[in-house]
């Protein structure tokens, strides 16, 4: 079968169609027929090699893989068969076939999107833990960082069931920065040198959660912009710099969370299976919108990337096989 690999860092004329076996699933896990496989922008830096979190060579793309079960490995839960239409997490997604672990799988319906249904199994439940360890007060204001991206314009929508008064988001372009205010949020251009004073105009007592996946100055400056008692929630460090708390930061009451999924699944697996249950019903129920940007054949997996690295997609990038 097919799977994208880099043998070397660098941009994205590194990544290639490699002929691998077909893997074979383990306990607790189906192989999965590919249809739709959502890319990751941390990828971009595990694949140039400017990853906080470096990785081996050769290297795969992680992802949310969408496709149809062809196999169950050894004591499969019941409830799954062959045929089956699941969504669920690899670290090695590009590929005509994964194996996916059955205790975090999300059940899609045949007439959905695939590239839409990518979002249910990890990107939507983020965007939703992301928000619940935020504590959101009612009536309170909300900073989204990347609020276009694939997890910020999931936040942003997810967002308006806590009863926030304001949810700004912030991004980089005129189109992105469109794309935020269709959503019903404020919008604020980071490019802006004064973004965090277009901030304090809109919430001139603080904001109560921030959202941050940049790292670096970003969070520095989104740190500020708390109020008493507000949390800082990172997730993450596209930027390729992590975020670094100074205790002298938060003696005004503020507080800083880490989120990982993994993490989350293993400290609170029955609260992750309902995370993704409850993403998956807002979905159906019309009341998520996931968005997608541009669909790619698996072959053009360069292309992906580049629109990857350019972060110019109002949601998320999609790779079919």
């Amino acid at each position: 079968m097919r799977a994208v690999r880099y043998h070397s860092h660098g941009g994205p004329e590194v990544l290639q169609l490699d002929e691998v076996e077909i893997p074979a699933p383990a306990t607790g896990e189906v192989l999965v027929e590919v249809e739709a496989v959502g890319a990751n922008a941390i990828d971009a830096l595990f694949r140039s090699g400017n990853s906080p979190w470096p990785r081996p060579l050769p290297g795969s793309l992680t992802g949310e893989v969408v496709g149809r079960i062809t196999r169950l490995g050894p004591d499969t839960p019941p409830g799954l068969a062959i045929g089956d239409r699941v969504a669920g997490v690899s670290e090695d997604a590009f590929a005509d076939h994964v194996v996916l672990d059955t205790a975090f799988l999300a059940t899609i319906p045949d007439d959905a999107d695939a590239g839409a249904a990518t979002m249910m199994s990890m990107t939507g439940p983020l965007a939703l833990r992301l928000l619940e360890a935020g504590r959101i007060p009612a009536g309170g204001t909300v900073l989204i960082q990347s609020a276009a991206g694939g997890v910020g314009h999931l936040a942003v929508q997810l967002a308006r069931s806590f009863e926030p008064k304001l949810i700004i988001g912030t991004a980089s372009s005129p189109d992105r920065l469109d794309f935020i205010r269709s959503l019903g949020a404020e919008a604020v251009d980071l490019t802006d040198a004064d973004w965090p004073d277009q901030v304090r105009a809109l919430a001139p007592d603080g904001v109560d959660t921030v959202l941050d996946s940049v790292g670096g100055t970003i969070f520095d400056q989104g740190l500020a912009l708390i109020r008493p008692l507000g949390t800082m929630v990172t997730y993450g460090a596209i930027s390729g710099q992590l975020p670094t708390v100074p205790a002298s930061a938060l003696f005004g009451l503020q507080s800083v969370t880490g989120v990982s999924m993994m993490a989350w699944r293993t400290a609170r697996p029955d609260a992750a299976r309902n995370d993704i249950a409850e993403v998956t019903r807002r979905w159906q129920a019309g009341d998520l919108r996931p968005a997608v940007h541009a669909s790619y054949p698996l072959a053009d997996v360069q292309e992906l990337h580049r629109a990857l690295d350019a972060r110019v997609a109002l949601g998320r990038l999609i790779a079919t096989t």
